[in-house]
């Protein structure tokens, strides 16, 4: 929602922005053709009509034979038209940069056969052309206050009933988790104890296979509510300080990796951990990050086929710390990866990723870390966390004795 806001206040800005640009582009271009053609068409005038001994303001006029003012500007006249007229007969004009202005020429010969050259000074005009531009730089500045302004205004309006939306979308998915997560844990519990049961001898053996699905089931159901529940919590903002607490990825991976040994023994596949012997702390919530080392683990499992292998390597770089899960399962075409991430995306291959990985992205940015994801059809896939690694908790202090002494 706040992206949002800022790129709806930053268009505004921008629109803004190109407007009064526009706007200044065609006045200046229109200023500039009105004093061109109002300044050639007086210095004609001057030039062909002007008093040699009192020309016009802005205008110097120099003759040969006249006596020259004395603030007709250095370089003044340009004596090779002057040359050029006196040869050809036909006017000649031209522009003059010089002495930080410019400058208008005109040099012609008059009825009376006389060559005038006449110089018009700029300067006036080129400082209303500055002023225009600082005057159109103060209505930019006020512009963007305004279009700022507007545009926080305009975001909040505009997003208010999408947030509003998604706010009671969160709400509704938590308390709808929160509901069926009791029935669900019954569920299950009690399809445990008939699963024991019928392994026992005690129920009808017609009905083993009935129950060892409906306990998977209910148990996948579990998992379904306790990402929702998870997602629920990170979408609502940042954790509080007192919820987050540095934790060792080292011990939590191998924790991880001991706790999925049953899957991992009955599909027969090795899994190996390379890790540091000494610890990589990462702050966060220790219940969402092994969530999501468990998701990339249990991922990884759920597609490397019987026989294959499972490396889980852990190390420190570039100051953060990067847990890595490879397999050897069929892999997914590297056009794929960023729609891994989606929730409930089906993999060429048929393989069915649901909300793990969507999670597991939620959470790793979360804590402010990225997840990367390399495969190729047939060889297998790696996929990376970052972290940033922090320190360890401060040990608690140990308790100071106080002897009572005697009064």
């Amino acid at each position: 929602m706040r992206r949002a806001r800022r790129r709806i206040a930053v268009i505004t800005g921008v629109m803004i922005t190109l407007l009064v640009t526009a706007v200044g582009g065609v006045a200046d271009l229109v200023m500039r053709h009105a004093q061109s053609e109002q300044m050639w068409r007086e210095l004609r005038h001057n030039a062909a009509h002007g008093d040699l001994s009192s020309p016009p303001v802005c205008t110097r006029l120099y003759a040969p034979g006249a006596t020259p003012h004395a603030d007709l500007p250095a370089g003044f006249p340009v004596r090779a038209d002057l040359e050029r007229v006196r040869r050809t007969g036909e006017a000649v004009e031209r522009t003059v940069r010089r002495d930080r202005t410019v400058y208008l020429v005109r040099t012609q010969a008059r009825a009376d056969g006389n060559v005038v050259q006449a110089v018009f000074d700029m300067r006036f005009q080129l400082a209303d052309r500055t002023h225009m531009w600082f005057a159109l730089g103060v209505a930019e500045v006020a512009g963007l206050l305004i279009a700022a302004v507007t545009g926080a205004v305009l975001g909040r309006l505009a997003v208010s009933p999408l947030a509003e939306a998604l706010a009671r979308q969160r709400r509704f998915v938590t308390d709808a988790s929160h509901e069926l997560r009791t029935p669900v844990t019954h569920v299950y519990t009690r399809a445990q104890m008939l699963s024991r049961q019928a392994a026992a001898g005690e129920l009808p053996a017609a009905h083993r296979e009935g129950l060892a699905r409906l306990v998977d089931s209910a148990g996948r159901l579990g998992e379904v509510l306790d990402d929702l529940l998870l997602s629920a919590a990170l979408a609502a903002g940042p954790a509080r300080p007192a919820e987050r607490r540095p934790v060792d990825l080292v011990a939590l991976a191998r924790s991880v990796v001991a706790g999925e040994s049953d899957r991992t023994r009955d599909g027969r596949l090795t899994v190996t951990v390379d890790s540091p012997p000494h610890p990589l702390f990462v702050d966060g919530i220790e219940s969402a990050l092994r969530r999501a080392v468990g998701e990339l683990l249990s991922n990884a499992i759920s597609h490397t086929p019987a026989g294959g292998r499972i490396q889980v390597t852990l190390l420190r770089r570039g100051g953060g710390a990067e847990l890595t899960v490879t397999d050897t399962g069929p892999g997914f075409d590297p056009a794929e990866t960023e729609r891994l991430f989606e929730r409930f995306h089906r993999g060429g291959h048929g393989g069915r990723y649901g909300l793990g990985l969507a999670l597991l992205r939620e959470v790793v940015t979360h804590h402010g870390g990225t997840v990367v994801a390399a495969g190729r059809p047939g060889r297998g896939a790696r996929f990376a966390i970052r972290l940033p690694e922090c320190s360890p908790a401060p040990a608690a202090a140990p308790a100071r004795r106080v002897r009572a002494g005697r009064g």
